[in-house]
């Protein structure tokens, strides 16, 4: 037995991966029970090598989700042909800290529909983070087939210190849509009415439909506790909209060496569950409104199970933008 961390590497006398246990111990190999488990007939090689390979895997999986080819072209399909009941596309709000994955998130999205690996948002590795300005990008369907009715809208990140990131100000600027495409932020310049471009009478379609929360689940233990308080302070702002918010839980790769592994076992990995819960308890939110994510950043080919993963976000979000176009026409737009 041996301590390791980070993606499993191969015990040298068995070519076995080498996989991290709850205490971040490290097991050689499948367990005595494992070792001395009959082969049922009809079970594949890989599922054996699976069950051998991930001793701390639980039986129960938090959520069932299909990963056949035909379930991602259902679900591609069913975000190919929404609609909003306001005939212009749903605005989607991406809110986090810098490098939480925002920006990567639209690209990996854009890459799905796409058939292949594309950079749509420009994505950097500056600590200060890349984007500085309001970008929105409509997501496109396959070449000849138009765009789809999602727009997701991507702004400077969050700061985890006093002054830094974009303001409290400029974000609900932005989601009750007053923003000018391309307005550039600055903690030192907040957005008001004589801003160039400033929308004084924004309609339903200027408006943020839905906002959702990125967050890096390899970090999740180093954000600062002053972001709790200001996520929490942001959710009670946006509910007072009547905008419905969920939240992304990106870089699962990254702090989950199971999922690493394979993706597919991402609502069967405690070390997942666990991220879940603290996002919940960090953002004041339910589990149910949060989703585990895999973007692509150093893949050059799209990978089936991966591209399922970030189609079953998109369903979720543009499930809650329904809800804020039934309440509004329910009650009316809140201004």
């Amino acid at each position: 037995m041996e301590f390791s961390f980070g993606v499993p590497k191969l015990d040298k006398a068995t070519g076995v991966p080498i996989i991290p246990n709850f205490a971040g111990l490290c097991l050689s190999g499948p367990s005595p029970a494992q070792k001395s488990k009959p082969t049922t007939k009809g079970s594949s090689d890989s599922e054996d090598k699976l069950d051998s390979t991930w001793p701390e895997k639980i039986v129960r999986s938090l959520r069932e989700i299909q990963w056949t080819d035909d379930h991602r072209q259902e679900l591609m399909s069913k975000i190919n042909s929404y609609k909003t009941s306001c005939g212009s596309p749903a605005r989607v709000l991406l809110l986090g800290p810098v490098g939480s994955g925002k920006s990567s998130f639209i690209s990996s999205v854009q890459s799905v529909f796409s058939g292949r690996v594309l950079n749509r948002a420009m994505v950097g590795s500056s600590t200060a983070g890349f984007t500085k300005k309001l970008q929105t990008f409509t997501i496109q369907s396959k070449k000849g087939e138009g765009p789809t009715a999602l727009t997701m809208c991507d702004v400077m990140g969050l700061g985890e210190g006093e002054g830094t990131g974009i303001s409290f100000n400029d974000i609900l600027a932005v989601i009750n849509g007053h923003a000018p495409e391309g307005h550039k932020f600055s903690p030192n310049h907040l957005l008001h009415p004589n801003t160039a471009g400033y929308l004084e009478e924004p309609s339903l379609a200027d408006r943020v439909h839905c906002v959702v929360f990125v967050l890096d689940a390899s970090r999740l233990a180093s954000y600062c506790r002053g972001l709790r308080g200001t996520f929490q302070q942001l959710r009670e702002h946006i509910s007072d909209l009547g905008v419905h918010q969920v939240t992304l839980l990106t870089h699962i790769d990254k702090a989950c060496a199971m999922t690493a592994w394979d993706v597919k076992d991402v609502y069967k990995s405690p070390t997942v569950q666990q991220m879940m819960s603290k996002a919940g308890e960090m953002l004041g939110m339910s589990i149910s409104s949060i989703m585990p994510v895999k973007n692509y950043s150093s893949e050059l080919k799209l990978d089936s199970s991966t591209d399922t993963l970030l189609l079953s976000a998109v369903d979720l979000i543009l499930e809650y933008t329904d809800l804020y176009f039934q309440d509004q026409a329910s009650e009316g737009p809140k201004i």
